[in-house]
């Protein structure tokens, strides 16, 4: 593995290209020898916006005795901190972040863009002070997702074994190096066995904007390129499109790009759902220019640092504190785990988000991680009250502590074998066994569990305008356990629905002089509920056995497999294979007029 340090030779000034990383395995020349079939093609995508409804916002007081108080809409508080007492040039513990109800995120609201401008503004007014971004602001100085230029290159033998894969990624960075290029090469790889390969993942600096973080960053840009692939080689081999995924399909042990060992993973397990699955086997709707897609989808989940306090009240509830932003429902699911535990309901835990001074340090709400990491914290710090209620119980008892059992919500004394005391029970007299109850614990977990995904779809493409109206998409995901199915569904949706716009609709366009003319909700396309069918969502469950539960992050897998599966089933309803994205009205039509004049 060659590590990502620049080439002397591309040094500013001389090249754009900012680093460059790669991977080289086994013996690809042999690889291609052995190959029956070889497919190699190039693929284009656009920069794209994460597209959170609320803009960035924030208030900030400077304060006389240089306190710095922010109140901000972000996804990581302590990184807002960070970031602004770094830029400010003042301590880190000079600066509180105060973290509001999010309107979106999707990555986009990590970096600091008002923070440190609004810091400054307080300190010479003396007063507190708002900005708020315009929507034309959001999109041209917020940071989208990359542009990409890719060349792939694989090959199988005639039963359908990948024998060599080739792969050059090239990832625009924006105005300043540090884009999400080497989590794209690593991520398109994961689903599959490969034994033979040279990747590449270059870094480039382009004159826009710096890019930021999109939903599993990387990810979706190589499923494209990737899945594309694949689905063509499957049709020259004349094999079912799943069938010849399953048979490469990766496993617990299997050895990814870099080295490492997969852990236990639910990849053939979604695999099989998807070739299962009536969405699959049934046939297309009634007719022409209507096309199915298939594809996977892969994101590898991240665990960091994580803090949780738990108070049991009076009354018998608890009130858990973390400091974790909630998106997409965490802040519910964290809670489900602490109530797990205590066997209590979930309605009894009273979840709050604390600012950078009342709860221990936390990590971002992103890479999959929150109610994975975080639930572990609010799980230590339940075990922790669990312990205190038992030692509370064996006071009032008159035993010791290992006589009394806690089971569903009760302390039991196995001694007597019939008393038991309830949690309101035993706090409406904590005061006389030692006082209130409370417990802190952090987490930094180091099995966060690998997802993997899929989604079918169905298209149908009017030749005549390009025009694309999806008709059914089915969605995978392995959840690990699903905490909170219906979340968890909401999830998956939620990212198939941007997925499906990547695909279809959104870019950036920018003219010849380098302005972005699409910089509204009006010029800038996405999906809307008008535009879509409901997408069914298949919850799979393989447990993570880095997780009491299970759990495994499901934020960021739903928007991975999208694109490339839309893009097979825009090839099945045309008989034209696309090689740029978004697939829009004009791109359909050139690509399918060119490939008409191409056969004269």
């Amino acid at each position: 593995i060659l590590g990502g340090k620049p080439d002397p030779a591309k040094q500013v000034g001389k090249s754009n290209v900012s680093s460059e990383m790669r991977w080289v395995g086994g013996n690809l020349e042999q690889a291609w020898r052995d190959s029956a079939v070889i497919v190699e093609r190039e693929f284009y995508t656009k920069p794209v916006h994460q597209g959170y409804i609320e803009p960035h916002v924030t208030t900030v007081i400077w304060n006389p005795d240089g306190r710095i108080t922010v109140w901000t809409s972000t996804q990581h508080t302590f990184g807002v901190r960070q970031q602004t007492a770094a830029i400010l040039q003042v301590p880190e513990g000079m600066v509180k972040v105060v973290p509001m109800e999010i309107g979106g995120g999707f990555g986009g609201k990590i970096n600091v863009y008002l923070e440190p401008a609004a810091a400054m503004l307080s300190k010479k007014t003396g007063h507190p002070v708002k900005m708020v971004m315009t929507r034309k602001e959001v999109f041209e100085a917020s940071g989208p997702t990359s542009g990409s230029h890719n060349k792939i290159k694989i090959g199988a033998t005639k039963d359908g074994k990948i024998t060599g894969w080739q792969a050059w990624f090239a990832f625009e960075a924006g105005a300043y190096p540090g884009s999400p290029v080497a989590m794209g090469a690593m991520c398109s790889s994961a689903p599959y066995v490969i034994e033979n390969f040279d990747i590449s993942a270059l870094d480039i600096v382009v004159n826009k904007p710096k890019v930021a973080a999109y939903r599993a960053p990387g990810s979706p840009i190589g499923a494209y390129a990737i899945e594309s692939v694949l689905d063509e080689i499957a049709e020259k081999l004349g094999m079912d499109p799943m069938d010849f995924r399953l048979k490469n399909a990766s496993k617990e042990g299997t050895r990814q790009i870099t080295g490492a060992p997969l852990g236990k993973i639910g990849n053939t397990e979604v695999m099989t759902q998807v070739k299962n699955h009536p969405h699959y086997k049934s046939p297309l709707p009634p007719g022409k220019n209507i096309g199915r897609g298939v594809a996977m989808g892969y994101w590898f989940n991240i665990g960091m640092q994580s803090s949780a306090v738990i108070n049991v009240n009076p009354d018998g509830t608890i009130s858990l504190v973390t400091g974790s932003v909630d998106i997409g429902g965490t802040r519910a699911a964290v809670a489900m785990q602490a109530a797990e535990i205590l066997g209590i309901r979930a309605e009894d835990v009273i979840p709050t988000v604390a600012d950078t001074d009342s709860i221990g340090w936390t990590g971002v709400t992103g890479g999959s991680r929150t109610a994975f990491s975080t639930g572990i914290a609010a799980i230590n710090a339940a075990e922790e009250v669990k312990r205190q209620l038992i030692a509370r119980a064996a006071l009032m008892w008159e035993v010791k502590p290992e006589d009394v059992e806690f089971k569903d919500g009760l302390c039991i004394n196995k001694k007597s074998g019939k008393d038991t005391l309830s949690i309101k029970q035993i706090v409406a007299k904590m005061m006389m066994t030692g006082g209130y109850i409370t417990a802190s614990a952090t987490s930094n977990p180091k099995m966060p569990g690998a997802a993997f995904g899929a989604m079918i779809v169905d298209v149908k493409v009017d030749p005549e305008t390009g025009k694309v109206d999806v008709l059914r998409v089915t969605a995978f995901q392995d959840a690990g356990k699903a905490a909170h199915p219906s979340y968890v569904e909401g999830q998956i949706q939620g990212g198939g629905v941007q997925g499906i716009g990547w695909a279809l609709n959104e870019e950036y366009y920018h003219t010849k002089d380098g302005v972005m003319a699409n910089s509204s909700w009006l010029d800038y396309r996405m999906p809307t509920t008008l535009d879509l069918p409901m997408i069914d969502p298949v919850i799979v469950e393989v447990p993570n056995p880095g997780h009491p539960f299970g759990l495994r992050g499901v934020g960021e897998v739903g928007i991975c497999a999208p694109m490339a599966a839309v893009r097979n089933a825009v090839y099945r309803a045309t008989g034209t294979r696309m090689y740029q994205l978004p697939m829009n009205p004009g791109v359909i039509v050139s690509a399918m007029a060119a490939q008409k004049a191409a056969k004269k």
